[in-house]
């Protein structure tokens, strides 16, 4: 019990601001490009309350936690309505609203990175500060590359579909229904972590790593 007072202290507000701003993301994006069905449902909102699924961001995190004892944690936030047809061009319109969430995600590992940098240029000494900088990073880091994943419904998925011919499109389009259970899959049986999550993870830090250097010399 203690060790999960402590994680959640630690990991509340990344995950929300990671949660939160990935999914008001897509619904920006989607009425910037001609769909206002998220805004008329009150989804382009940065209240984290209007995008918090109870069961998949309460109840199954906190169950896979116990049940692993912390070594498997997995959860979803309450998908944006978006209506593809209503975009202006909707092939190429959903892959941007598709890239959003992630992209904000990326966004938001970088300004994560730039809190550390500052924490440590201040000389900070406090360890719980720098332990939630690092639950930032760690967290959007991870959102950002399995939403890449390209199976439908995730976001990587969704690009693809914009990105193939409109017969391959429509075939892995199909495939959209059984899709929360082909990942599950993936990731009970490991696949998804040693084939996608650690080398795209990796490749990630190194690219942040490199965006935030020139902060760094600053110092």
């Amino acid at each position: 019990m203690d060790q999960l007072i402590q994680a959640v202290t630690v990991y509340a507000l990344p995950v929300l601001f990671a949660i939160t701003l990935h999914e008001a993301a897509h619904g920006y994006a989607a009425r910037y490009f001609g769909d206002n069905s998220a805004y008329m449902m009150g989804r382009v909102s940065l209240n984290p309350a209007r995008h918090i699924d109870p069961i998949g961001t309460i109840l199954i995190p906190l169950v896979l936690y116990f049940a692993t004892s912390g070594a498997f944690l997995f959860g979803y936030a309450k998908p944006v309505p978006v209506n593809f047809g209503a975009l202006r061009n909707p092939k190429r319109d959903m892959i941007w609203v598709a890239l959003a969430g992630p992209a904000s995600n990326f966004v938001q590992a970088f300004l994560w990175g730039l809190v550390l940098i500052a924490l440590t240029g201040l000389g900070s000494r406090e360890i719980y500060f720098y332990d939630v900088a690092r639950a930032g990073i760690l967290v959007n880091i991870v959102m950002f590359v399995f939403n890449l994943l390209p199976i439908p419904p995730l976001d990587g998925g969704r690009v693809l579909v914009g990105l193939l011919p409109v017969r391959q499109a429509i075939a892995l389009s199909r495939v959209e229904p059984y899709g929360f259970f082909i990942v599950m899959a993936l990731v009970l049986t490991g696949v998804i972590t040693t084939v996608w999550l650690i080398p795209l993870m990796g490749l990630t830090q190194t690219v942040l790593g490199l965006l935030l250097t020139p902060f760094k010399l600053l110092l």
